[in-house]
């Protein structure tokens, strides 16, 4: 069985509810995971697991640059590239899915651009809060709330149900 990275979104949330100035380091699993600019593996995990998935998604609506649309599962996608980091849609998002943060200007030091490198792996694991990023060697298991993102990561996330 292969190692994944797990993100572990509820403690996560729990972590920055506690403290606002946490600081998280963003990490990146190359090639990146889609082609509309590089994401972070959160914010990809945010996306596909926290996001409500809107019918009339107001987002979208809201967004001047037309950054914003859904991809055929009803997921938001975001194209960093159009982005102009305007912040109309966490203004307008009813349930708090867009964060702030996925629209700062990472320093190098918070910034790991290789998490298939095993040592910057590690340096990612201990940058994070005890925790929220772990190496298993585990598959999808809906049962402890682990959702797969992709063949590398796994995210552990109550999913919304309607």
């Amino acid at each position: 069985m292969a190692q994944k990275i797990l993100l572990d979104m509820i403690k996560l949330r729990s972590v920055m509810a506690k403290d606002p100035a946490t600081t998280i380091p963003e990490g990146y699993i190359p090639p990146s995971l889609n082609t509309d600019g590089m994401k972070t593996i959160r914010e990809l995990a945010v996306f596909r697991f926290t996001c409500r998935k809107c019918e009339d998604a107001p987002c979208i609506g809201v967004c001047p640059a037309d950054a914003l649309e859904k991809d055929r599962d009803g997921i938001i996608n975001r194209h960093t590239n159009l982005c102009i980091s305007c912040k109309s849609c966490v203004t307008i998002c009813p349930f708090g899915t867009m964060m702030t943060d996925f629209f700062k200007h990472h320093r190098n030091k918070d910034l790991f651009h290789n998490l298939d490198d095993k040592e910057e792996l590690e340096l990612f694991v201990r940058s994070c809060p005890p925790g929220v990023v772990s190496v298993v060697e585990s598959e999808e298991s809906p049962a402890e709330n682990i959702y797969k993102l992709n063949d590398k990561v796994l995210v552990r996330d109550y999913l919304y149900t309607t």
